[in-house]
């Protein structure tokens, strides 16, 4: 896909990895519609970066419909990176129903429901999901946000055929563990010592190299390709061995 003088929608644009994604698709001359939580943070990027704002918590169905409006009256967007999130760190069975519906809601409604207002527009061009690789391997303590993100990623890899003809691609990008305050945010630090964390920067050069080169699925580091398929193909053999390293 080719970004100078593409209208681009980034959502969770404030920090980490959106904000990174949105210098990088300024630089390479994308025209940016920008959305966030924290109106101040998001005052900055959109100064940074050109790009138009719009401060919205996506937890709030009325406040993403607002949001699809705007964006539509702004642009309307040919590149779409739904990349809000919300993360949880609590056994299944203990997370309250607020804590299931805020991760619901950010995570997976608001992403499907802003896709279904804006694809009527859409005469081409691209949507991307950022998702998790604990929507693809799962991850202790944090089965409702794995939940959310395995969700997401289905229904992303669901869009893909159904929009192949009408020239719109679909892309997953499934990071592991990023150097971002996602972790600062939902309250409790990463637990792993394995893997490193990824920079922003590297993350968000990744997200824009696979849209310019129009990639459907990445998963980042690439060697977290192989428990992947291992996962896929022998179950039985991976838990073993995710339960013997966890």
């Amino acid at each position: 896909m080719q970004l100078p003088g593409t209208t681009c929608l980034v959502t969770g644009a404030t920090s980490g990895i959106g904000r990174a994604v949105a210098l990088k698709l300024a630089e390479r001359g994308a025209h940016l519609l920008l959305t966030g939580q924290d109106p101040d943070r998001l005052r900055e990027v959109g100064r940074l970066t050109g790009g138009a704002t719009y401060a919205a918590d996506l937890g709030e169905p009325d406040r993403v419909a607002s949001l699809a409006d705007w964006a539509l009256s702004a642009g309307p967007p040919t590149l779409v990176i739904h990349n809000a999130g919300v993360g949880l760190v609590a056994q299944g069975h203990t997370a309250s129903p607020a804590q299931l519906d805020r991760i619901l809601s950010v995570n997976l409604t608001a992403p499907v429901s802003l896709t279904q207002k804006l694809l009527p527009t859409m005469g081409g061009g691209r949507l991307v999901f950022v998702t998790s690789i604990a929507g693809l391997l799962g991850a202790p303590r944090e089965s409702i946000y794995a939940a959310s993100k395995a969700a997401l990623h289905g229904y992303a890899d669901s869009l893909r055929p159904e929009l192949a003809a009408r020239g719109i691609g679909v892309t997953t990008f499934a990071p592991g563990i990023v150097d971002t305050g996602f972790f600062a945010r939902r309250g409790t630090p990463s637990e792993r010592k394995f893997p490193r964390p990824m920079s922003v920067e590297r993350v968000a050069a990744e997200l824009v190299a696979a849209i310019e080169r129009d990639r459907d699925a990445v998963v980042l580091p690439r060697w977290l390709r192989f428990p992947v398929i291992l996962h896929a193909a022998v179950p039985g053999l991976y838990n073993r061995l995710a339960n013997r390293w966890s």
